[in-house]
């Protein structure tokens, strides 16, 4: 697993995600709205759509709200048009970084992007030399208690490629598209699972050995996931487990 993977869950366990509870509701909505807009309101046929609606319900935001957002994404109500752009470029260290953003002004949207990055040691790159290093996949995070036959038994003919050991969790991974058919086959099996994501995952990556190395480029990543109109930011940096557990202030 990435150490941005890494870094997400500690702050998740520490509570930081609740403290941004807000925004992040505000995100999750922006990305509902566009999935009905592009593919339909139906999620039975809207895979899109349905893995949004799922990661909504997953972080507790409320169905009429997701509700609201569909009807606006699909013309049933009146919303803002938001155009879909990612950035690509570079946090200290060479690490490689894919911006994800939702914005309805791209000038502005474009101008913190540089902003932030240019503040934080950072810089922007060229479209198409960073995207090669990152493919999309399914990535599902059960808790290590779970027996690693039971996973390989609900989950294998349902498309898992891989199971990891991270320590005190298990990182699943599958096409994106068998993303769902995983999930039932885990709730069937009566399998929980702390996560279960749509993501990009890194082919190689930049291992951090040093403190001021792994918060530099932290503080980076924390700065652009704090802008309203970036709605996922990708890296494919590495911290041992070690020097992760110190940086947990």
């Amino acid at each position: 697993m990435s150490g941005h993977s890494k870094w997400a869950t500690i702050k998740h366990k520490k509570g930081a995600a609740d403290q941004k509870r807000a925004k992040v509701f505000a995100k999750l909505i922006r990305q509902v709205e566009v999935a009905a807009r592009e593919g339909g309101g139906d999620p039975a046929m809207n895979p899109s759509l349905r893995t949004m609606f799922q990661k909504a319900r997953d972080n507790s935001v409320p169905i009429d709200t997701i509700e609201r957002a569909i009807k606006r994404g699909t013309g049933e109500l009146e919303g803002v048009q938001y155009e879909q752009i990612t950035y690509e470029g570079y946090a200290p260290n060479g690490v490689a970084i894919l911006i994800d953003v939702l914005t309805d002004n791209r000038n502005r949207t474009g101008g913190d992007v540089r902003s932030i990055l240019k503040k934080n040691g950072g810089s922007i790159a060229e479209p198409g030399s960073v995207a090669w290093q990152f493919e999309r996949k399914g990535i599902i995070t059960l808790p290590r208690t779970v027996e690693e036959d039971d996973i390989m038994l609900a989950a294998l003919d349902a498309g898992l490629e891989d199971l990891a050991d991270e320590g005190d969790t298990w990182s699943l991974t599958c096409a994106p598209t068998d993303l769902a058919a995983v999930r039932a086959a885990l709730d069937e099996a009566g399998i929980a699972y702390d996560s279960a994501d749509s993501t990009m995952v890194a082919n190689m990556s930049v291992t951090l050995d040093t403190p001021e190395a792994a918060k530099a480029v932290l503080r980076l990543i924390d700065a652009l996931e704090d802008n309203d109109d970036i709605q996922d930011v990708y890296s494919n940096f590495d911290i041992a487990d070690e020097l992760m557990q110190s940086l947990e202030l």
